[in-house]
Parts: C-alpha cells; sequence; structure tokens
C-alpha cells in the first residue's frame, strides 16, 4: 500500500510540475514581440496578413526603384517583399505580407523577419539562411525575395 501511495503522489508531482512550467512563449513576452511585428516593414498588419505598407512598383527621382516581389503561399499565410534597388544595391527590404493570424505567428516573425531582412541587406542576395523555429516565414520570404530579385534584374 505504500508503494501505491509514494507512487501516485510522485505521478501527481510529475504532473504538476509539467503544466506549472512557463515556456518562453508565455503571454507576458507576446505583447511586446507583437508590437515589434509592426516595425519590420514600417506599416501595420492586419488580422488579415496584409499590411498597409507600400507595394507598388515605382521608381524616384533618385535612380531608386521599388519592386514586390509575388506573395509566397504557405502554409500560415502569404509572405511577400518588397525591395528597393539604388544602382543595382538592395538599399531596403521591407516585408509587407506576412502571417500574423495568432499569438505565435506574431512572436515568430517578430524575431524571424527583422533576422531575413538584415541577411538580405548583408549579403545582396537571396543567398540567407533560414531562422530556426521560423522555417514556413522563412521559406515563403525566400520565395518571394527570389521573385523580386528576379524583376529587379538581379537574380
Amino acid at each position: 500500500m505504500k508503494k501505491i501511495v509514494l507512487w501516485l503522489m510522485s505521478t501527481l508531482t510529475v504532473v504538476v510540475l509539467l503544466f506549472g512550467y512557463h515556456t518562453s512563449t508565455s503571454s507576458s513576452s507576446a505583447s511586446a514581440e507583437s508590437s515589434a511585428v509592426t516595425s519590420v516593414d514600417g506599416g501595420t498588419s492586419t488580422p488579415d496578413g496584409t499590411g498597409t505598407g507600400s507595394s507598388s512598383g515605382s521608381s524616384s527621382a533618385s535612380g531608386s526603384s521599388t519592386v514586390t516581389g509575388d506573395p509566397a503561399a504557405t502554409r500560415w499565410g502569404p509572405v511577400q517583399v518588397e525591395l528597393t534597388v539604388a544602382n543595382g544595391t538592395i538599399t531596403d527590404v521591407q516585408v509587407v505580407e506576412y502571417p500574423t493570424e495568432n499569438r505565435k505567428d506574431q512572436q515568430i516573425n517578430a524575431r524571424a523577419l527583422p533576422v531575413l531582412v538584415q541577411e538580405t541587406l548583408d549579403a545582396q542576395s537571396a543567398d540567407v539562411d533560414m531562422v530556426s523555429g521560423a522555417t514556413v516565414t522563412s521559406e515563403g520570404y525566400l520565395e518571394s525575395l527570389q521573385s523580386a530579385l528576379d524583376q529587379a534584374g538581379l537574380s
């Protein structure tokens, strides 16, 4: 009888510890990270995943042009990249559309998109590493980025 009681108490303790463990995706950090998502493209994102950033292909008087890649369909929603190119150099990258359906999407993209944008600016190509934990977003980003590079004649 003592062994059964000891086993039951041990099992109960393990269950309480497992459910009481707070992971890095707890809601206390979610609000801070979700606000960072809006700063990725300078616009805001709507719940359906569309952004309010500019998405037209245009040229300015300074010789720079803006090219928008085709949206890449991912299982969590489309990802679309916009490049500003001046004299054959990528000067700016905006992510105009990305998944924002739920808090997890917001957390992942708040962390992954700035990394992908910076790597693109550093590499000046689509030869960038995917972000661990954001595989789906990274794949969509790279697909749309390659489309934009092709349109800009930088592939």
